[in-house]
């Protein structure tokens, strides 16, 4: 017998919980929006994103330090809505790798990205769906994450010599060019680190990008990273980042019922492409979890008494971002600690942004940590600072992702290395391993 239900059920559930997700991320926007304009004037904020989106962003260039705080988080706030209407548009659900791509867009709006250098790499990804008949939403979280290439297109438009109106389309067509290949590149790249490193665009972008910079040095163009950094302002970003990530932590806990059930659940996970936590345990366990990585991440510069600017910044709400998608507490800090012993070894100074930031966004490598164990974790955190410190040159800075680039050849290089381990401890274990002596009676008889 055929049970009638009521038409679509869980759709009605469905939207209002979406309203609820996208609510949330509007109110994380106005919040950067309205802090902005009680650091500046109206006038210093317009301003200042004058400047934002007529200027040269490749790394590192702080906007705090470029412009002023107002402009910096009113550009923020701008991207974060920005990102939010793409996901509208494309009517695509927050899952948590979409989560994570909010955040990261939140974070890199503070040093490198804004809407002139953003939206012909979002344009681009779209083309792709377009000409190749995908479903818009499947290039989604390319369009999102390839902003990270941001730099190449005000690179192009303002800082090679170029007439304006030569570079805007010269910037644009590059931004384009990149975005379009971005969805193939990185649905390849996947297979190179095997879900191990979790910036897997930010490995797409770093090959892209050393293709473009190295074409344009061959034709006579010079890029170099740079290093413009603001400081001295730690106690009210502290107190930002703080006030921000309790009130997320408590909306999580009201949304999972007054509770944190699935928390440990969560804990157990490896990290490993794709966990999708808001699919595995839930919108609010997850919003929890990306509040706890953020207090982390603020902590950690401030305990290794380093400033908290742009990039660090960038790299709080990126880890933040990613708790959504792959990271927490029990697989980060293995990595973590392993940058910073490594710093300690090494002929490093810790409180630099440089390194911190290694810390931060080297959680991309957190599934090998989860895989593998925490000693593992902070050898591959040890890995990563190394590597990374001799990255940027290759892309002059025009790939915001640098430790997402890093960590995709860490992984690559490491991950196989210890599946050959584990292959051969198996076997060892295998082949030494007693037979059952009826087992041998067994196989005497068949004989």
């Amino acid at each position: 017998m055929k049970v009638s239900r009521p038409k679509n059920p869980i759709i009605n559930k469905t939207q209002l919980t979406e309203q609820v997700k996208h609510f949330i991320f509007v109110g994380v926007a106005l919040y950067f929006i309205v802090l902005a304009f009680v650091f500046n004037s109206p006038q210093e904020i317009l301003h200042g994103q004058i400047k934002i989106l007529v200027s040269p962003a490749n790394l590192l260039t702080d906007y705090f330090a470029l412009t002023n705080i107002g402009a910096a988080l009113f550009n923020s706030g701008l991207m974060i809505l920005h990102a939010l209407a793409i996901i509208r548009l494309v009517r695509a659900i927050i899952n948590g790798p979409v989560i994570a791509a909010i955040l990261t867009v939140a974070g890199f709006s503070l040093f490198g990205k804004n809407l002139y250098n953003s939206m012909p790499i979002v344009l681009g990804a779209l083309l792709y769906a377009k000409v190749t008949r995908v479903p818009t939403e499947k290039t989604l979280l390319a369009a999102l994450f390839g902003t990270a290439l941001g730099p190449l297109v005000s690179e192009v438009s303002f800082n090679i010599g170029l007439s304006l109106p030569v570079g805007i389309l010269a910037g644009w067509v590059a931004g384009m060019v990149a975005g379009f290949l971005i969805p193939p590149l990185a649905a390849s790249f996947v297979k190179f680190t095997k879900g191990f490193s979790l910036y897997n665009v930010g490995f797409t972008s770093g090959i892209i990008g050393t293709v473009f910079v190295s074409f344009l040095r061959g034709v006579g163009v010079t890029i170099e990273p740079i290093n413009v950094l603001s400081s001295g302002n730690n106690i009210p970003f502290e107190l930002f980042l703080s006030v921000l990530f309790i009130f997320l932590f408590l909306m999580g806990y009201v949304l999972n019922g007054m509770s944190i059930k699935g928390y440990k659940n969560m804990l157990e996970e490896t990290g490993q492409l794709s966990a999708d936590f808001v699919d595995l345990f839930g919108f609010g366990v997850t919003l929890m979890n990306v509040s706890l990585l953020g207090l982390l991440g603020t902590a950690y510069p401030v305990l290794l008494v380093g400033d908290l600017n742009g990039p660090v910044i960038g790299g709080i709400f990126t880890l933040a971002g990613f708790g959504a998608f792959g990271k927490h507490p029990k697989n980060v800090l293995p990595v973590l600690a392993g940058v910073t012993l490594m710093g300690l070894i090494g002929s490093y100074d810790l409180t630099s942004t440089s390194v911190i930031i290694a810390g931060l966004f080297g959680t991309t490598i957190a599934p090998i940590s989860g895989h593998y164990g925490p000693v593992v974790g902070m050898l591959a955190g040890a890995l990563h600072l190394s590597v990374v410190m001799n990255t940027s040159f290759l892309h002059g800075g025009v790939n915001l992702y640098n430790n997402g680039f890093a960590g995709g050849l860490v992984a690559a290089s490491l991950v196989p290395l210890l599946e050959a381990i584990d292959y051969h401890k198996e076997a060892y274990k295998k082949w030494h391993e007693p037979v059952d002596p009826a087992e041998e009676i067994e196989i005497e008889e068949e004989l």
